[in-house]
Order: structure tokens, then sequence, then C-alpha cells
């Protein structure tokens, strides 16, 4: 494919390694040719690389085959997962799912990510169900607009959510941006 169909959140090979497209970015700089800037992260070690191509460049993009998985634990070697159709348990290391980590809770079903035999990455809902452990009182001042208010969750992620949510709730979460999306 030429890289001009390069999207945030594609794994690509470049040089026989594998990487994700973090960011995307189209760049025209005066009368000269248009650039694509690409920051892409090493999926085996989690190094950002910054890669420039130019439209017509060929880059490969890597089919991976999805398979689901149920989170177990968190332990001093990784986070453990059991393959639904096996029931096999696999281990991968705090550096695959360093951006991922905040949104595992225990018996939370995922794709794992197969590069050949080998799982590389993981891939969560678009959404996940999470509860607010801890939380400042909402106290409504003079505001105009939407006031929010930062509240712990029961993975450790600080999320930014609205005065009327109170410790013990569940709320929907974004795990693409991270955002508050509602009750649940």
């Amino acid at each position: 494919m030429k890289a001009s169909e390069l999207k945030k959140g594609m794994i690509i090979e470049d040089s026989g390694q594998l990487y994700i497209v973090i960011s995307m970015d189209h760049k025209t700089p005066g009368n000269l040719r248009a650039i694509y800037q690409a920051v892409l992260k090493h999926l085996l070690d989690g190094r950002l690389i910054n890669m420039r191509y130019s439209p017509e460049d060929k880059v490969e993009k890597v089919d991976l085959e999805a398979k689901k998985a149920q989170y177990l634990f968190h332990d001093h070697s990784g986070f453990h997962f059991m393959d639904m159709e096996t029931y096999e348990s696999i281990v991968l290391g705090d550096d695959i799912l360093s951006d991922i980590k905040d949104y595992l809770k225990e018996n939370a079903e995922i794709s794992l990510l197969y590069h050949g035999h080998k799982p590389i990455t993981a891939e969560l809902p678009a959404s996940i169900d999470l509860k607010v452990i801890e939380s400042a009182p909402g106290a409504r001042g003079d505001t105009s607009g939407k006031v929010t208010k930062p509240a712990k969750l029961e993975t450790g992620l600080i999320v930014n959510v609205p005065l009327f949510i109170d410790e013990g709730e569940m709320i929907k979460v974004d795990t693409r941006t991270g955002q508050y999306l509602g009750r649940a």
C-alpha cells in the first residue's frame, strides 16, 4: 500500500521490524513535494522513531490474527491472559502493554493480536466500564460551561468526570482517548 494510506493504529513492517503508527502528519513545505511524517512505535521494545515517506513510497501493512483472551492478573513477570479457545496461559511483558494497562481489569475479555504464532499486542474494546473508587465531592461555584473533577478508577486510571459522579459508581471510559463517556 502507499504511504498516503497510512492511518493511526495500523501495524506495518519496515526493514523487517514491526511498528504501530502512533501519528501521521501530511506536510507540504512551500513549493516542495508533499511528505508524510509518521511517528512509529516498535512493537517489541516500545521505542519511538520518526519516519518520513513520500506519497509514492510503498509500505507493507501487516495482517495480524486476533484471538480472544481473558485477562487474569499482573505480577512481576508481566500480564497474564488465558486463551479462550485452548485455555492456554499467555504472559505479555509490561513494555508491550504499557499503553493499555490502565484499562485492564480482572476477567476482562480482550483480543490478543498474533504475528505468526507469537502474541505481539492487545486490542481493547472501544469503551470499558470501570468503577470510581476515589473522587472529591462536587462543589459547584461560579462556573460557565461543563465542570469536571478528577476521579480515580479501580485500575488506577485518573479521568475527569462531571460533578454529579460519586464514589462507587460505574462509568464508561473511551479506551482510545481515556475520556469519560457516561454512566454505565
